[in-house]
């Protein structure tokens, strides 16, 4: 039997290129009889250390290798673009330390279009590598093509020179390709003549022959082109695949040493990294890479960590018994440090807990706020005395095991919130306390999921978009992969049994799913090391230009994940950004500004017992809330009427799919209101169930119990845990073996024992961590208790933290609104920045920021307040005389007088104001720039030598322009605030009017209704991927708006959000209806738009609602087909100013006159009260956009009510 080993294989690994699975690499290599096999992806070692594990896991030898990307010249100059691909393999530990260093100052140092190292790079870290000269695109094969064989030969003398003697192959390939041929001839004699040895490859890129369509349409992906493109970047045959050792034995039977070679080549290659290996993988004891920490004299780490913690401890203690917590056995929490201090010290994890203290305290010092902790790190007494986290787990029962288990050697993990704002600057601590090159931010991939999958190869294969969408669209969002879809989901069978193009379409989307799209950098993963990262890892080059997805910027990222790097021996730290933090601190910061003489107030002393919490809690009022918003949870507290603190961590645990759907929330809140009786599942376990009212939510209680019934330690009760958590038929059947013994041994019957394990893995599949929820259920309270003490100082600081998102600003001032605080509008003599508080008759209200005005930049908004200072600017012209007109131009000005921010200083009413402001602009600049000019000359006038008066030029005069109407007014404080503040063009539709007993509606939801329409679903099978609500029809005016073209027809369709005053909803319009109602949709006017609601989304909190919009109307129109009249409600006591001038009979007439039409006008007099008379004056009228901003100028909106029947006193 022939023997070969691959040596030039690309996995998925190779972005986009390399069609071979890992999972399915090791399968095929021994049905073809092979033992070993190298991995030679492109450019980076992403792959390298989940191909070593898999390997080893499926008994064949692993050579870890690279096709690198040689410079043409010096891998530092960015000017060339052309390189050369070389093949690199770790012969030894020393060959994978320097092909690491390689390939990652490839990315970090050499990167230009690709990772590049050069030849003086390699001439230094070439020990312990086997080179290979590669494909047609290797420096040889150029070379001979351009310039020769002479000069070919000598190329590849000088890479000869720079490996050891023997570690240098010219490499043949056998692909069909008359280049490859020509290159083998030229190669083989070059061998001959030099002795440089010969071997074979394949360039491997798929498994099978039948695959390589497969791979040309990953390449097509990759390219963004159609395969029929004859433009794109293409195999030319279908030779790449991983051929059988007689098939490259009969390629290469004329040169049988090639084949030889490369039992040679792996028996050379002898890379073994097994201290890199966790122990639930290799089964041999981790090695930590983690950095020293350093301790005052005398204190080794753990000394340390005991003397820090256990006075940390006392300290905590008094600050319990400040807030009126009663630690009656004081005992007990010393007790259970020193448990917890034993297994940390034992597991050699002292320096970690210290590390993390660290950055913890330093930040927190520093004024960087930190959440309370997340995950099962708030289940640990050490934790909370070091102040890493800050919730009592004593006082919660929370385990410390179910965070480190001392029976399951792993690294304990925290995960830290900071706030987003200034995460950075812990990251810069860390770095520069430990060296920028030993930290470093973690790598993910996207992958090709299913239907990302169906999309990505539909559009490669030219398949009509409809098509893809339907068949995209038929796969259930809970199926793992395409073939479980196939049996979810019986229509997507029919499809493809039906059309041929569909069936090649699923079948290789089938063949691509799983594939690796593109790398990412993880949201919050930074390892720290005790060394260069690249010495443990390969890594590659953080982007230095943006923060990108993860908002954060670090020189480094490893090329492998998050499991990757932890197996690699790195200790991972996740610093996460959390919105929630920067919004309490917002708060914390004017509360303790409006008392600086008092001590400052700390969010982390507050009671946890204030009943007036859990009444505004239970009455629904969540608005700010952290976790609590959405209208879901909101019901589920109105239901569940928490008035405790562990209700509302069963909250935070039980408002997930698996409970809502599974009628487990129904049945807590039954048995907390005493409709149903609280059943235990053995009394014995009232203690352990009572908290939760004999309902099993938390992961923890699941431990508790085979604790108690089978006598488990905590570590194998956690290891049970697991087990059921992971589904895994053997462990499970081992355990349940194990408990009902245990069970037995502590006097339980073996029924009991096997009904409760029954019952627990039921629970067990809606349990949460209940550390986890404890810490997010203490955020929520915070927030909770900053809305009801300090509601006008929480709510500024919400808005200031959202204040460049105008959709979160519209909903936290509808929240305000209902809370009965009053936002105003931008005003340039008292905004700041953020959204500050200010005092208006005796109360405090929210002053809109300068800084959330769109068209105004941070150095305009700063420029402003410095020139500002204590002196109100008296008017624009002494605005423009004291700003710096290069910092805030004339496109500023122009979006602070639309905003409304210079209302206050213009002698008119806003209306008037805006345009005449605007109007006047150009002259208020030249005005200021005039005597800026002249202030700075230091000359003395003809006018100071004769006068003591300084010479002043005249200030312009501002000209009343024409007014605006209320909706120009409205639509030009959208355009620059991003939304409608000071009034909306949907209020005469939206509120009613005064005095009108029913609004008329001719739509059956709002865009507020539609977004928190509750979809039934069933849980078991998760959500449905599609919901449709048929024949919507809402009301709303357009907020944003994106035209786009189909790829296939180049149709136009268009996609964006509707504003419909309580909220927004994003909106599509198809080709054909575009077409039709275009001009409509961007009127800029209320319109009644009718269509489909559709619903996608895998969960409550990721359900995406859009109007598939069917037909559009403006409102007006839709009002003037049956509106009969418009009555005028007329105070006479108290009329609006147009009534108050003699002429208005007059004018009014003339207006009617102007506007003739079908509508009748009525005007309802009355005085104090009471009711004097209906009076139906000559005339009628055409409703129109015009008449109706006409009366709502000169009227008011709100004395304005449309009639669509005569009133009665009148028709009387």
């Amino acid at each position: 039997m022939a023997e070969f080993v691959h040596l030039h294989l690309h996995s998925q690994y190779s972005l986009l290129d390399g069609a071979i699975h890992l999972k399915k690499l090791f399968p095929a290599l021994k049905q073809k009889g092979m033992t070993s096999v190298a991995l030679t992806d492109h450019g980076y070692m992403y792959g390298s250390l989940d191909f070593y594990l898999q390997a080893k896991k499926a008994g064949i030898k692993p050579i870890i290798g690279c096709e690198t990307y040689v410079a043409n010249g010096s891998m530092h100059e960015k000017s060339n673009r052309e390189n050369f691909h070389l093949v690199l393999l770790a012969k030894n530990e020393t060959g994978l330390k320097n092909l690491q260093y390689l390939v990652s100052m490839a990315a970090i140092n050499g990167f230009y279009y690709n990772p590049r190292i050069d030849l003086d790079l390699l001439e230094k870290h070439s020990s312990g590598l086997t080179g290979l000269s590669a494909c047609l695109g290797g420096e040889l094969s150029r070379t001979f093509f351009k310039s020769g064989y002479e000069a070919a030969k000598s190329r590849a003398l000088k890479y000869a020179s720079i490996f050891e003697k023997g570690d240098f192959y010219l490499e043949l390939q056998h692909n069909g390709i008359p280049a490859q041929f020509e290159l083998n001839d030229a190669l083989v004699k070059m061998s001959a003549e030099t002795g440089i040895p010969l071997v074979a490859t394949n360039d491997c890129h798929y498994l099978e022959r039948d695959d390589w369509k497969a791979q040309e349409i990953l390449m097509a992906i990759s390219q963004g082109k159609r395969l029929d493109d004859k433009d794109r970047l293409h195999h030319e045959v279908n030779e790449f695949y991983l051929k059988t050792p007689e098939e490259m034995d009969n390629a290469f039977a004329h040169v049988p040493q090639a084949i030889e070679n490369t039992i040679k080549i792996a028996e050379k290659c002898n890379v073994d990294i097994p201290n890199n290996v966790s122990r639930d993988i290799s089964g041999e004891e981790k090695i930590y890479f983690l950095p020293d920490f350093d301790t005052p004299e005398n204190f080794s780490q753990e000394q340390y960590l005991r003397k820090k913690a256990a006075d940390g401890l006392k300290v905590r203690i008094q600050e319990l018994r400040s807030v009126g917590n009663k630690i009656e056995d004081e005992k007990q929490y010393f007790e259970r440090l020193e448990k917890e201090l034993d297994i940390i010290c034992a597991m050699n994890f002292a320096g970690y807990f210290l590390i993390v203290q660290d950055f913890i305290n330093w930040a927190k010092d520093t004024g960087v706020p930190v959440g309370p902790g997340r995950g099962s790190g708030a289940g640990s007494i050490v934790a909370y005395s070091l102040r890493i986290t800050e919730l009592d787990p004593i006082r919660y029962d929370l385990l410390f095991e179910r965070f480190l288990n001392p029976e399951r050697v792993s690294m304990p993990d925290f995960d830290i919130d900071f706030c987003r704002s200034r995460r950075d600057e812990v990251l810069e601590y860390v770095k520069n306390k430990y060296g920028e090159n030993n930290v470093a931010q973690i790598s993910t991939y996207s992958t090709l999921k299913a239907r990302v999958a169906i999309r990505d190869v539909g559009r490669v294969m030219g398949v009509p978009l409809p098509i893809v969408d339907r068949v995209a669209k038929l796969v259930p969002v809970t199926a793992k992969d395409i073939p479980e879809a196939l049996e979810m989901e019986p229509r997507l069978g029919a499809e493809q049994d039906k059309d041929q193009q569909i069936k090649e379409l699923i079948h290789y989307s089938i063949k691509l799913e799983g594939m690796y799209r593109h790398p990412g950098v993880h949201a919050a993963g930074v390892v720290l090391s005790d060394k260069p990262v690249w010495e443990v890892v390969p890594c590659t080059q953080g982007r230095q230009d943006t923060k990108g997805e993860s908002g954060m910027v670090i020189h480094l990222v490893t090329q492998y994940d998050k499991v990757m790097v932890e197996n690699a021996g790195l200790v991972k730290f996740d610093f996460l950004g959390l919105d929630n933090l920067t919004k309490i601190n917002e708060a914390l910061k004017r509360i303790n500004a409006d008392k600086p003489e008092e001590k400052p107030f700390d969010i982390n002393l507050i009671p946890l017992d204030d009943r007036r919490i859990f009444e505004m809690l239970s009455l629904g009022e969540t608005g700010g809330v952290f976790q609590m918003e959405s209208d879901g949870f909101s019901r589920l507290l109105k239901g569940l009427k928490p008035d405790r603190f562990e209700d509302l961590i069963a909250a935070v645990a039980l408002y997930r799919p698996g409970p809502l759907g599974g009628g487990m929330v129904d049945d807590f809140i039954q048995r907390k209101h005493g409709k149903i009786d609280i059943v235990y599942l053995h009394d014995d376990l009232s203690t352990i169930l009572s908290e939760t009212y004999g309902v099993i939510v938390y992961q923890e209680q699941v431990m508790q119990v085979a604790r108690k019934l089978a006598g488990f330690s905590m570590g194998k009760a956690d290891e049970m845990r697991r087990a059921m958590g992971k589904k895994d038929p053997a462990k499970m059947a081992a355990m349940e073996a194990e408990f009902v013994s245990g069970s037995e041994n502590n006097g339980y019957e073996a029924e009991v024992g096997r009904n409760i394990w029954r019952l627990m893995v039921e629970f067990a599949g809606y349990g949460f961590n209940k550390s986890h929820s404890a810490a997010y259920a203490l955020i929520s309270y915070q927030t909770a208790y900053l809305r009801f003490h300090y509601p006008v100082e929480f709510m500024a600081g919400i808005l200031s933290c959202e204040r460049s998102k105008p959709d979160k600003v519209m909903k936290y001032l509808q929240v305000s609104r209902k809370m009965g605080i009053e936002v105003l509008p931008p005003d340039i003599n008292e905004s700041m920045e953020d959204f500050t508080i200010v005092t208006q008759g005796g109360k405090k209200v929210i002053r809109f920021g300068l800084g959330a005005i769109k068209g105004i930049g941070d150095a305009a908004v700063e420029n402003i307040i410095n020139a500002r200072k204590d002196t109100p600017f008296t008017n624009i012209f002494d605005l423009t005389k004291r700003i710096d007109s290069r910092k805030v131009n004339k496109a500023s000005l122009e979006c602070l007088i639309r905003s409304g921010a210079l209302d206050s200083v213009c002698q008119y009413e806003p209306d008037i104001s805006r345009p005449s402001l605007l109007a006047t602009v150009e002259f208020a600049i030249k005005y200021g720039t005039s005597q800026q000019k002249q202030k700075s000359s230091n000359q003395i006038s003809l006018f100071d030598v004769f006068s003591e008066a300084e010479y002043k030029e005249e200030e312009p005069e501002i000209s009343k322009s024409e007014p605006w109407t209320k909706q120009q007014m409205y639509a030009e404080e959208k355009e620059v605030l991003g939304i409608y503040l000071t009034g909306h063009p949907l209020e005469g539709y939206l509120s009613p009017k005064k005095n009108q007993k029913r609004m008329i509606r001719e739509w059956n939801y709002t865009v507020g209704e539609l977004q928190e329409l509750e979809i039934r679903k069933n849980i078991e099978v998760g959500y449905r991927a599609f919901n449709s609500v048929k024949d919507v029809q809402t009301i709303g005016v357009l907020s944003s708006y994106n035209e786009r073209r189909t790829r296939e027809t180049k149709e136009r369709y268009a996609q964006g959000e509707i504003d419909g005053m309580d909220g927004l909803i994003s909106f599509f319009i198809s080709s054909k209806n575009l077409e039709e109602y275009e001009k409509l949709l961007l009127s800029g006017e209320a319109l009644l738009i009718k269509g489909n609601l559709e619903i996608s989304g895998n969960s409550e909190e990721e359900l995406k609602r859009s109007l598939r919009i069917s037909s559009i109307e403006k409102m007006i129109d839709v009002r003037k087909k049956d509106i009969l009249y418009i009555q005028i409600n007329l105070d006479v006591l108290n009329p609006p100013e147009f009534f108050r001038d003699r002429t208005w009979k007059n004018r009014f007439e003339e207006m009617i006159s102007k506007h003739s039409g079908k509508v009748g006008i009525i005007f309802h007099v009355y005085n104090n009260e009471s009711w004097e008379s209906l009076i139906k004056i000559k005339g009628t009228i055409a409703i129109s956009s015009t008449i109706l901003g006409m009366l709502d100028r000169f009227i008011g909106e709100e004395n304005l009510v449309f009639l669509k029947s005569e009133p009665k006193l009148l028709a009387d």
